[in-house]
């Protein structure tokens, strides 16, 4: 019995949950927020393509381009006194084209909210 008395003692007597109702304090409230994002990006590209064998063109109006054309070959006018266009390329290993890219991109935005409550 001693032992009963200890165990109630030590646990205490059961006593049953009370909890009070909350009740917020306000009839109604706002709040508003805002914000501002500005982001600047710079950017720099540079390529560079090369070429790793020889090439040679050969292009025109009123030439005459032999079968096979090659650097120093007898090229000639097909009516003499006509107009006449004549083009001529010859690209070696190397570089063959290279791009420089700057450019700069600014974005902003602006978020504005209002939210309005009431009870």
């Amino acid at each position: 019995m001693k032992s009963i008395l200890v165990a109630v003692a030590l646990l205490g007597f059961p006593l049953g949950a009370m909890a009070q109702a909350v009740v917020p304090n306000f009839t109604r409230g706002t709040v508003e927020s805002s914000t501002s994002t500005r982001t600047v990006v710079t950017e720099s590209i540079h390529q560079i393509d090369y070429s790793t064998a020889t090439s040679y063109t050969v292009t025109g109006t009123n030439i005459n381009i032999p079968a096979n054309p090659a650097p120093g070959a007898n090229y000639t006018i097909q009516t003499q006194g006509a107009p006449f266009q004549f083009s001529e390329t010859i690209m070696t290993p190397g570089i063959a084209k290279e791009t420089w890219i700057e450019r700069t991109t600014t974005q902003e935005s602006f978020t504005q909210s209002l939210s309005v409550f009431t009870q």
